[in-house]
């Protein structure tokens, strides 16, 4: 019979048979609880196809191959394969039913389709139907059976069953016997279907005519076409013994369980014979055509009939055991009786239950979906009943879960998130535990690897960073070193470094500064200047190489430490406009204490750096002047007497706090004049004077006056419009510098306007600023001794070149001081 893709061929056989094997390929498969089932009879050809799984799937060929459907066999060998292009299942191999199930009515071979994305288990049954491929056959080819003549007809004589692996209908049927005048055949058939010949004797022997009558028995099976097999029976006429052993029972049961020790006797057959003397005595044995598995499992007591376990029983390798046993006699000629025995094998639970891994999918990504199919189990116990069935459960640790399947199948799947940097890899036990008393159980462990989705942003060690910095540092010098790190994986934890773009200064500041990309090192693009810089700030990104990248910042902020790089620049006197010396006049009437000049300074550094003190290095005459360490004014320590020269001459020092110290002198010139009035009475006098060198100097310090009362109601009005505001709007308080409030914002703003006429220098000073940068002064210095006064506005914390305006006026003050001071002019409490 042959086979192709399509069905059936066209073969010798009849009609009817044609259309038996066209309703085994089309109309007996079927889906029972989502499996498939197909039946094929055995001895299939290679190639023949079984049915379309792809069809019958609810799935389209192309599927099957993008899916990688793969098959696997329970039976360990496989006998079919999937033509992935066509979605056809076909035989690969030959299939002997016989070889797979023996006799067993119902021959089921389980297949397992594993489909990829998603993962999928379906299951498919191919029942394999029998065929008519085997004939009877008999254990011996001649039996010898003795008879007595005197034996009266309707004895009984079991003779050896044919044997046929085929199994229903093509199994054995009937048994024939060859034709004669004293026998016939008659069939036994026992509870278990077997089907026992024995000869029954219809005519009374006569060994004088024929001693020995020769049979044919044949086995005839019930198959299309019919098989049959033969044996030959030689019958053998004896003398004397008339009665043959009678057993009490043709069948004899026991149930034993599979662990019983050997040696144990599980039943004792017995059978009675009507004779006297050695024809009654009776000895017990085993069958002729008895399996030679029979011999090493059990043992008969010749004597007694006492069968006992000789060997150690496997309900898993046979539930059942039957076998002959035969009662002779000892008389001349020798008369024997047979029973069957049937031991019944009971299961206990002596077999752990196996886990199988179908297909495995590993390793797995960490943002899985709950409900990700990882694993598909099978469990398998081949013990029977409660004893063979099988629970699976996983640890309610692990984020997985166990779903059942059909047939003692199961699914792996996750029910719980997944993290790769908490756990790398899962170690899930799976645990097989059956139903039997007490139970077995079984571990397997599955190791799930996970693999690493860029799900962690870069980590800085810290949100921000302090550096701190001297000016004039070398370029190139490494400032600090940022680093982050990243809990994921490979390119995911991989981290690259950037500064991000903005403004210091309005210069971008990837002009300062530049930063590696592979380390975080940050550096100098050139030297800081503190005058002109003291505080900027990084913004730096550490960034990953995942897809999508994830990336964190951190501010960096850089500090300039000032270096003492600037030497005190004298602003007044200015010597600039009048040589290397300042001249100042003075009147020998001066007293003790009387403020000849005030030399001012500044410088363009900071904290200690700037603090500036002043010495006189040299003088004509030192006992005449002193200098004031702190505020620079030089004062007459006694008063001027006759024989005091004319020209004194001072050579003061400038020196700042820093490290190294930096200074700078100037030389002030002093003449010593008579008849030089208070600048009161000269200024009334000159007033009085008409002329044209007294008016311009009136105008000037007119102009300068009003200018300073200009500015001073500026400032009260701009002062009381914002404590009316602050008032209104949030019912804070302005105070003035002796105001009880004690709490203020910005306690650092200063603004001081000071008019000084205390000897012949007359200035006036505006200082404002706060304590964290230098205060801004703005002077206007007025000296009698120069033809043209000095008007000097002061800015010491600008780094550019210091601005002097020096204007001489040629007038005088009264010898008194007005000062207005506002320290804190206004002060913004809560209320």
């Amino acid at each position: 019979m042959g086979f192709t893709k399509r069905g059936i061929m066209r073969t010798r056989f009849p009609s009817w048979q044609v259309f038996l094997w066209w309703h085994h390929f089309f109309l007996l498969w079927s889906t029972i609880e989502g499996q498939t089932r197909y039946s094929i009879p055995e001895e299939l050809k290679q190639g023949s196809v079984v049915g379309n799984l792809a069809k019958d799937l609810g799935m389209v060929a192309s599927e099957l191959f993008q899916r990688k459907l793969r098959i696997t066999s329970e039976a360990g060998k496989q006998y079919f394969s999937v033509d992935l292009g066509k979605g056809e299942l076909v035989v690969i191999d030959r299939i002997d039913r016989e070889e797979l199930c023996g006799q067993r009515p119902s021959c089921l071979l389980p297949l397992e389709l594993v489909i990829d994305n998603p993962l999928q288990l379906h299951r498919v049954e191919i029942d394999i139907q029998d065929t008519n491929d085997n004939s009877p056959s008999f254990a011996t080819k001649e039996k010898v059976v003795k008879i007595a003549e005197s034996i009266n007809p309707g004895a009984r004589f079991p003779v050896e069953s044919a044997q046929d692996p085929d199994v229903g209908s093509n199994s054995i049927r009937s048994y024939l016997i060859s034709k004669n005048d004293n026998f016939k055949i008659a069939v036994k058939t026992h509870k278990d279907g077997r089907k026992i010949p024995e000869l029954v004797l219809e005519k009374p022997l006569d060994r004088e005519k024929l001693p020995v009558h020769n049979l044919i028995l044949t086995a005839v099976d019930g198959g299309d076409p019919v098989r049959s097999g033969t044996s030959e029976i030689k019958i053998i006429v004896l003398d004397n013994n008339d009665n043959a052993p009678q057993f009490e029972r043709q069948l004899y049961e026991a149930n034993v369980s599979e662990n019983v020790t050997p040696g144990t006797e599980i039943l004792q057959v017995k059978a009675t014979d009507a004779d006297e003397d050695l024809n009654g005595e009776v000895e017990y044995y085993f069958a002729e055509q008895t399996p030679d598995l029979i011999f090493t499992l059990f043992d008969i007591s010749a004597s007694s009939g006492a069968i006992t376990v000789k060997g150690a029983l496997d309900h898993e390798a046979n539930a059942v055991h039957r076998f002959d046993i035969t009662a002779k006699d000892k008389g001349n000629p020798q008369m024997d009786g047979h029973c069957s025995v049937e031991v019944k094998i009971v299961d206990i639970n002596d077999n752990t239950p196996e886990i199988v891994v179908t297909s495995l999918t590993t390793p797995v990504r960490e943002n899985a979906a709950i409900g990700t199919v990882i694993a598909l189990l099978s469990a398998k116990d081949p013990d029977a009943g409660n004893n063979g069935k099988v629970m699976l459960s996983v640890s309610s640790k692990s984020p997985f879960k166990l779903n059942p399947s059909v047939s003692n199948h199961y699914s792996l799947v996750t029910s719980g998130s997944l993290d790769r940097e908490n756990h790398g890899q899962y170690r899930v036990k799976i645990r097989a535990t059956d139903s039997g008393k007490p139970p077995l159980s079984s571990e397997k462990e599955i190791i799930v690897e996970l693999l690493d989705v860029n799900d962690n942003p870069p980590v800085f060690s810290q949100p921000s960073y302090v550096v701190y910095v001297k000016e004039n540092n070398p370029p190139g010098r490494i400032l600090c070193s940022v680093s982050a790190s990243d809990l994921d994986f490979g390119e995911n934890a991989k981290i690259s470094y950037s500064i991000l773009d903005s403004k210091v200064q309005d210069v971008s500041v990837s002009s300062y500064v530049y930063i590696n990309s592979d380390n975080g090192s940050i550096y100098s693009m050139h030297s800081f200047d503190y005058e002109k810089l003291k505080v900027f700030e990084i913004h730096v990104q550490a960034k990953d190489q995942g897809s999508p990248s994830l990336s964190s910042n951190a501010t960096v902020h850089v500090f300039i430490l000032d270096q003492n790089d600037n030497a005190p620049a004298v602003i007044y006197p200015s010597s600039a406009a009048l040589g290397s010396l300042a001249h100042q006049r003075m009147p020998r009437s001066a007293k003790m204490g009387h403020l000849v000049t005030k030399v001012t300074a500044v410088d363009a550094d900071s904290g200690h750096n700037a603090w500036i003190s002043y010495r006189l290095t040299e003088a004509t005459d030192a006992s005449l002047f002193t200098v004031n360490q702190y505020t620079g004014e030089v004062r007459t320590k006694r008063t001027v007497l006759e024989q005091d020269d004319s020209s004194q001459r001072l050579l003061i020092e400038i020196k700042d706090d820093g490290e190294p110290v930096q200074s700078a002198t100037v030389t002030v010139s002093i003449l010593l004049e008579d008849g030089l009035h208070e600048p009161i009475l000269d200024l009334r006098h000159k007033v009085s004077e008409p002329s044209k060198k007294t008016g311009r100097m009136a105008l000037y310090l007119i102009m300068s006056l009003a200018s300073v009362s200009v500015l001073s109601l500026l400032t009260f009005v701009i002062l009381a419009v914002k404590c009316m505001r602050n008032s209104r709007g949030s019912g804070s308080c302005c105070c003035a510098r002796h105001s009880e409030c004690d709490d203020y914002k910005n306690p650092n703003r200063n603004l001081q306007i000071q008019l000084n006429t205390d000897g012949p220098i007359k200035y006036v000073e505006v200082l404002g600023g706060d304590m964290l940068s230098q205060s801004q002064s703005f002077r206007s210095c007025m000296s009698p001794m120069s033809e043209y006064s000095d008007f000097t506005l002061i800015k010491p914390s600008s780094t550019t070149d210091f601005k002097e305006v020096i204007s001489v006026l040629d007038a005088s003050l009264p010898d008194s001081t007005w000062t207005f001071e506002s320290q804190q002019v206004s002060k913004i409490c809560n209320s």
